[in-house]
């Protein structure tokens, strides 16, 4: 006998009829309607092989002994032990049972609705957006600013170099802070630190005051994107995830083409101080917006998000806390006319506020630590870097071999732009569609309100499998466009190639990155600030390297072999990507074990020194 599935699952036949009724546990495969809504049960043997499950207005057609009273416990949230249910085993044969059916209902993963998750992923994602708009949105008045603070070229492009520096570097503190702390206390702070900025930044006037504005800017937005991720892992499911990965594309597929142009514009009829002031006005907006709407999602403070109610008041929107303070005020008003006061109303948070030291080691552990998750970021940065060769190239390329002026460069970012759209908003529904494939073949019922359990799930098949043949087709186009910049046309109908690569490259560069998104999120939902964090500090790296590089590589070796190189190391360390979906599963399970163990090495360290203090105080005690 291999156990008794309570749904939809037959057990072996047998000689006897007398059956004995084992500890049961229903995973992630059964799931079960909310409690309230769950009618009573009765199970039936037939023809002594088959138990049937029965409603309550059928059980009157059977024998007192074969029902079974269902007594639920009420789920809780917020890191607890999994909710059971204790259920008294049938007597199919009369006979009392030695054992009690144990099932097991994992917890809703989020309290928030379909269209919440939505908003508020959506949200995220604009906070996100001011990142690479900051970067791209500069890049047009390079040459108005060496000559208003009188330096040369190379001199005014540090202030791009430092800023993509800081880029990678910042989110690894405020990743894990996010993790620990919660994700409003670090949109806060990010945007209060990239406000100032900008307002230092629009009255700059020295090249020394740029350089480091410039790096507190980039300090301030660059931790938006981990907190983008981190917000979709906090409120997703892996079945759903795929839905979602459309949503928290949207700063990198808008922003290198609007960035530009916007730049442009306000750099020609404005001034290029009014690209910070524009950005001073954008950020302080969403700020607000933030600080009134945006509901804390990270699990360690609100669990699914019922949690809020007990956490600091920080944790609270401000439309919430305006809300509960008007009622506050209109039960005061009640009990002193009544006679009586009370604070039961007021807000009372039950929990302090989760400040921890910033951890720059968290995500570089994370690197070290985990096989899987290196091989992911690294192909994922050298991947990234071609995105960045192309993006810092094509300003010159077009402008030396096409002939175009500032504004139609800009224009060329649209293409790029459709493409991303494009693969936006379908891969996700790919990314599901093979998600739930994989389900159904191994025969797992899948709820998407409640995470599935993926320690033997091979969730790293599941989204590679859509993210290869985008990787190969962006193999395609890195050496096509190469060798297009290279058999360059300046007639009109010139410009139609490289239009239709730049498309094409939207749509499977971003592809695949979106499923290696995807990915990072499942493998690492629990720390994905920190996940976040490292995938971008190894981008940014590998996309300063090769930003840097690339057009001294297409002075010495012109574009075809250049953007050649690209697309060979992407087929070269293609086969990395199989070893992940080969030893995924294994791996994850090794970093398990691995985690469990230094938990108890941490467990049994604080347990010792608790130990170690209460002896001194006793000993204290006695000399007393």
């Amino acid at each position: 006998m291999t156990g008794l599935e309570v749904i939809h699952k037959v057990e072996e036949p047998r000689e006897s009829s007398s059956i004995d009724v084992a500890t049961a546990t229903l995973t992630r495969e059964s799931t079960f309607p909310p409690v309230s809504e769950r009618p009573s049960h009765n199970y039936t043997r037939d023809h002594g092989n088959t138990i049937h499950e029965n409603q309550e207005e059928q059980a009157g057609n059977h024998p007192q002994q074969d029902s079974m009273n269902v007594e639920p416990t009420v789920p809780t949230t917020q890191g607890q032990p999994v909710p059971t249910q204790t259920v008294p085993a049938p007597l199919l044969t009369g006979e009392p049972p030695s054992e009690a059916l144990v099932i097991e209902e994992p917890p809703r993963h989020s309290i928030h609705s379909t269209w919440a998750k939505r908003l508020i992923i959506f949200a995220a994602s604009i906070s996100a957006f001011f990142s690479p708009l900051t970067a791209q949105i500069y890049l047009p008045a390079l040459p108005t600013l060496a000559d208003d603070f009188n330096v040369t070229a190379t001199t005014i492009n540090l202030t791009v170099t430092t800023y993509m520096i800081f880029q990678g570097i910042t989110p690894m503190f405020l990743g894990g802070f996010a993790d620990t702390a919660g994700r409003r206390p670090a949109y806060m702070i990010c945007f209060v630190i990239y406000i100032a900025a900008n307002i230092g930044l629009a009255m700059s006037k020295s090249f020394t005051s740029l350089l480091v504005l410039r790096m507190l800017q980039s300090a301030g937005s660059a931790a938006t994107v981990a907190l983008n991720q981190a917000t979709m892992a906090d409120i997703t499911t892996s079945a759903e995830r795929g839905n979602y990965v459309g949503i928290t594309s949207i700063p990198t597929v808008l922003a290198p083409s609007l960035g530009p142009v916007l730049g442009g514009v306000l750099t020609n009829y404005l001034g290029w101080r009014w690209i910070f002031w524009v950005l001073t006005i954008m950020a302080s907006v969403n700020l607000f917006a933030m600080v009134m709407f945006f509901p804390e999602t990270c699990r360690k403070i609100v669990g699914d998000g019922s949690g809020r109610e007990k956490a600091h008041w920080i944790y609270w929107t401000g439309w919430q806390l305006l809300r509960a303070n008007r009622a506050a005020r209109r039960q005061r008003r009640r009990e002193a006319h009544q006679g009586s006061f009370s604070t039961d109303c007021a807000i009372q948070p039950k929990t302090k506020i989760r400040l921890a030291p910033a951890n720059l080691l968290a995500s570089l552990l994370l690197l070290f630590r985990s096989k899987e998750l290196a091989i992911l970021l690294g192909y994922s940065a050298i991947v990234f870097s071609g995105f960045y060769a192309i993006g810092t190239a094509m300003p010159n390329q077009l402008a030396t071999l096409y002939g175009l002026n500032d504004v139609q460069i800009g224009l060329m970012y649209l293409p790029m732009a459709g493409g991303s759209i494009v693969t936006a908003f379908t891969i996700g529904k790919v990314l599901t569609w093979n998600f739930h494939r994989h389900t159904r073949r191994l025969g797992i019922v899948v709820d998407k309100t409640r995470q599935t359990n993926l320690a033997a799930f091979p969730i790293e098949r599941a989204r590679l499998e859509v993210g290869l043949p985008l990787l190969a087709l962006t193999s395609a186009v890195m050496i096509s466009w190469g060798w297009a910049m290279q058999a360059k046309s300046s007639t009109p109908g010139g410009l139609a190639a490289p239009c239709v690569l730049l498309f094409l490259l939207g749509i499977g560069m971003i592809g695949f990155n979106n499923s290696v998104n995807a990915l990072i999120a499942d493998i690492h939902s629990r720390r994905a600030g920190a996940a976040t964090a490292a995938n971008n500090l190894t981008r940014c790296l590998l996309g300063a390297a090769s930003s840097a590089a690339i057009l001294p590589m297409v002075n010495g070796i012109g574009s075809g072999w250049a953007y050649t190189l690209f697309g060979a190391l992407y087929v070269g360390f293609a086969p990395l990507l199989w070893v992940v979906m080969a030893r995924g599963v294994r791996w994850r399970a090794e970093e398990t074990r691995r985690e469990e163990e230094r938990e108890q090495v941490r467990q049994q360290e604080e347990r010792v020194a608790r130990e170690r203090v209460l002896a001194r105080e006793g000993a204290a005690g006695v000399q007393a």
